[in-house]
Protein backbone atom coordinates (compact mmCIF):
# COMPACT_ATOMS: atom_id res chain seq x y z
CA UNK A 1 0.00 0.00 0.00
CA UNK A 2 1.25 3.40 -0.85
CA UNK A 3 2.06 5.77 1.64
CA UNK A 4 -0.44 8.58 2.05
CA UNK A 5 1.75 11.09 3.74
CA UNK A 6 2.05 13.71 1.66
CA UNK A 7 2.87 17.62 1.61
CA UNK A 8 0.85 20.03 0.00
CA UNK A 9 2.95 22.86 -2.27
CA UNK A 10 2.03 25.63 -4.27
CA UNK A 11 2.98 26.22 -8.14
CA UNK A 12 5.82 25.84 -10.07
CA UNK A 13 6.71 25.82 -13.24
CA UNK A 14 8.14 22.38 -13.24
CA UNK A 15 4.79 21.01 -12.21
CA UNK A 16 2.24 22.45 -14.81
CA UNK A 17 3.09 19.04 -16.94
CA UNK A 18 1.25 17.41 -14.11
CA UNK A 19 -1.37 19.50 -13.53
CA UNK A 20 -3.01 18.86 -16.76
CA UNK A 21 -1.69 15.10 -17.13
CA UNK A 22 -4.01 14.51 -13.96
CA UNK A 23 -6.86 16.46 -14.78
CA UNK A 24 -7.29 15.02 -18.45
CA UNK A 25 -6.71 11.54 -16.82
CA UNK A 26 -9.71 11.93 -14.98
CA UNK A 27 -11.80 14.09 -17.22
CA UNK A 28 -11.07 10.97 -20.08
CA UNK A 29 -12.42 8.31 -17.61
CA UNK A 30 -15.34 10.03 -16.47
CA UNK A 31 -16.09 12.31 -19.22
CA UNK A 32 -14.36 14.33 -21.86
CA UNK A 33 -11.94 16.69 -22.16
CA UNK A 34 -14.00 19.85 -23.26
CA UNK A 35 -12.23 22.82 -25.30
CA UNK A 36 -12.59 24.90 -22.08
CA UNK A 37 -10.18 22.49 -19.86
CA UNK A 38 -8.47 21.74 -22.60
CA UNK A 39 -7.41 25.99 -22.69
CA UNK A 40 -7.14 26.46 -19.05
CA UNK A 41 -4.81 23.22 -17.82
CA UNK A 42 -2.33 23.90 -21.51
CA UNK A 43 -2.38 27.58 -19.99
CA UNK A 44 -2.84 27.86 -16.19
CA UNK A 45 -0.40 30.60 -15.90
CA UNK A 46 -3.14 33.14 -17.98
CA UNK A 47 -6.14 31.63 -17.14
CA UNK A 48 -5.93 30.45 -13.13
CA UNK A 49 -2.84 32.59 -11.51
CA UNK A 50 -2.29 35.80 -13.88
CA UNK A 51 -6.06 36.51 -12.93
CA UNK A 52 -5.28 35.93 -8.93
CA UNK A 53 -5.59 32.18 -8.51
CA UNK A 54 -3.95 29.82 -6.85
CA UNK A 55 -2.48 26.35 -8.03
CA UNK A 56 -1.39 23.37 -5.49
CA UNK A 57 0.16 20.04 -5.76
CA UNK A 58 0.14 16.59 -3.39
CA UNK A 59 4.13 15.44 -3.48
CA UNK A 60 4.45 11.83 -2.57
CA UNK A 61 8.21 12.38 -2.36
CA UNK A 62 8.95 14.19 -5.72
CA UNK A 63 5.95 12.85 -7.48
CA UNK A 64 2.72 14.80 -8.19
CA UNK A 65 0.20 12.98 -6.86
CA UNK A 66 -3.11 14.99 -6.79
CA UNK A 67 -3.72 19.01 -7.46
CA UNK A 68 -6.18 21.75 -7.10
CA UNK A 69 -6.79 25.19 -7.91
CA UNK A 70 -8.82 27.71 -6.67
CA UNK A 71 -10.16 30.34 -9.83
CA UNK A 72 -10.62 33.61 -9.05
CA UNK A 73 -14.28 34.87 -10.26
CA UNK A 74 -14.82 37.99 -9.33
CA UNK A 75 -17.11 38.99 -7.16
CA UNK A 76 -18.85 34.97 -7.14
CA UNK A 77 -15.38 34.03 -5.12
CA UNK A 78 -13.05 31.68 -5.92
CA UNK A 79 -13.87 28.20 -8.14
CA UNK A 80 -12.41 25.08 -6.28
CA UNK A 81 -11.95 23.35 -9.19
CA UNK A 82 -9.54 21.62 -11.09
CA UNK A 83 -9.22 18.75 -8.44
CA UNK A 84 -7.68 15.22 -9.55
CA UNK A 85 -5.58 12.54 -7.81
CA UNK A 86 -3.60 10.16 -9.50
CA UNK A 87 -5.47 6.07 -10.31
CA UNK A 88 -2.61 4.30 -7.86
CA UNK A 89 -2.95 7.07 -5.28
CA UNK A 90 -6.88 7.07 -5.12
CA UNK A 91 -8.80 6.50 -1.73
CA UNK A 92 -5.96 7.53 0.65
CA UNK A 93 -7.79 10.76 1.76
CA UNK A 94 -4.93 13.15 -1.05
CA UNK A 95 -8.11 14.54 -2.14
CA UNK A 96 -9.49 15.43 1.32
CA UNK A 97 -6.02 16.68 2.50
CA UNK A 98 -6.58 19.04 -0.69
CA UNK A 99 -9.53 20.31 -0.08
CA UNK A 100 -8.56 21.52 3.51
CA UNK A 101 -5.60 22.68 2.44
CA UNK A 102 -7.94 24.94 -0.03
CA UNK A 103 -10.35 25.85 2.94
CA UNK A 104 -7.66 26.74 5.42
CA UNK A 105 -6.24 28.66 2.62
CA UNK A 106 -8.79 30.69 1.93
CA UNK A 107 -9.52 31.13 5.45
CA UNK A 108 -5.92 33.00 6.11
CA UNK A 109 -6.21 34.88 2.86
CA UNK A 110 -9.69 36.30 4.05
CA UNK A 111 -11.59 34.73 0.84
CA UNK A 112 -15.53 34.99 1.38
CA UNK A 113 -16.71 32.03 -0.63
CA UNK A 114 -15.55 28.97 -2.54
CA UNK A 115 -17.82 27.46 -4.92
CA UNK A 116 -17.57 24.35 -7.39
CA UNK A 117 -19.23 23.07 -10.19
CA UNK A 118 -19.28 19.24 -10.35
CA UNK A 119 -21.89 15.87 -11.39
CA UNK A 120 -23.88 13.98 -9.14
CA UNK A 121 -22.19 10.79 -11.01
CA UNK A 122 -19.48 11.20 -8.76
CA UNK A 123 -20.82 10.22 -5.52
CA UNK A 124 -17.16 10.06 -3.87
CA UNK A 125 -16.70 13.95 -4.67
CA UNK A 126 -19.99 15.09 -3.45
CA UNK A 127 -19.76 13.24 -0.32
CA UNK A 128 -16.29 14.41 0.49
CA UNK A 129 -17.43 18.31 -0.53
CA UNK A 130 -20.66 17.92 1.85
CA UNK A 131 -18.32 16.48 4.29
CA UNK A 132 -16.57 19.26 4.74
CA UNK A 133 -19.28 22.01 4.68
CA UNK A 134 -19.93 22.83 0.72
CA UNK A 135 -23.90 23.03 0.23
CA UNK A 136 -25.77 22.84 -2.65
CA UNK A 137 -27.06 25.71 -4.55
CA UNK A 138 -29.40 26.59 -7.72
CA UNK A 139 -26.94 26.09 -10.68
CA UNK A 140 -26.61 29.87 -12.82
CA UNK A 141 -28.08 29.46 -16.65
CA UNK A 142 -24.53 29.96 -17.86
CA UNK A 143 -21.97 27.20 -16.88
CA UNK A 144 -18.23 26.61 -17.99
CA UNK A 145 -18.48 23.01 -18.10
CA UNK A 146 -21.27 21.43 -20.15
CA UNK A 147 -20.75 17.61 -17.58
CA UNK A 148 -21.63 20.14 -14.56
CA UNK A 149 -25.24 19.53 -12.54
CA UNK A 150 -24.49 20.62 -9.17
CA UNK A 151 -23.09 23.78 -8.32
CA UNK A 152 -21.97 23.49 -4.36
CA UNK A 153 -20.76 26.78 -1.86
CA UNK A 154 -18.64 27.25 1.09
CA UNK A 155 -18.71 30.50 2.97
CA UNK A 156 -15.19 30.67 4.47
Amino acid sequence: MKNANVRIVGYEEVYADAFARLNIEWLERYFYVEDYDRNVLENPKEHILDPGGYIFFALAGTEVVGTVALIHRGNLGFELSKMAVTDTFQGLRIGQKLMYHCIDFAGKNNMKRLFLDSNTLLKPAIRLYQKVGFKEIAIPEKLQYARCNIRMELNV
